[in-house]
């Protein structure tokens, strides 16, 4: 008989824990794959945004296309699992900017109240310009991409910003 009171002894502490140990690591776990799959998706949604800006580019930079605007509507989903993200772009050169060479535009979307961040790169030609103050609000009745092309003397120029 002691040695069943002993066994209870030792076996009532560890099954203690483990009614709270075992709800706590799979709480742990499944936010970790929330997490992930969020920021999955909104890799997804930032890989779109950069083919949408890079298409909307190289169809304004063609010969055949003359000073105008354009304002491209995105059709992407406004949240991701109820969050809504924002968007912020950098335009750098490759090269010296005196070399006249291509431009990347940075593109990072990162979730609003949620863990999550995506960065997109996107190759473009020298005569792009990017307005900085554009941010990109997923769930804006207008979330889209503006694009100007004018004539600046020299050459073509292509203004492009979030509207």
């Amino acid at each position: 008989m002691a040695q069943i009171t002993i066994e209870y002894m030792i076996m009532a502490p560890v099954l203690i824990m483990l009614i709270f140990l075992l709800p706590f690591t799979t709480s742990l776990i499944m936010d970790g794959w929330a997490d992930s799959r969020r920021t999955l998706a909104l890799r997804e949604m930032a890989g779109h945004l950069g083919s949408s800006i890079q298409q909307l580019y190289s169809s304004l930079s063609h010969e055949s296309v003359t000073a105008g605007s354009v304002t491209y509507k995105l059709e992407i989903s406004p949240f991701i699992e109820g969050y809504a993200y924002v968007g912020n772009a950098t335009l750098r050169s490759i090269l010296d900017p005196s070399f006249n060479s291509s431009k990347i535009l940075d593109t990072t979307l990162s979730l609003m109240g949620a863990n999550g961040e995506a960065t997109v790169s996107i190759t473009l030609g020298q005569n792009v310009e990017w307005i900085q103050s554009s941010t990109f609000m997923s769930n804006s009745t207008d979330a889209s991409i503006n694009a100007e092309k004018y004539w600046a003397g020299t050459g073509y120029i292509i203004r492009m910003y979030f509207g």
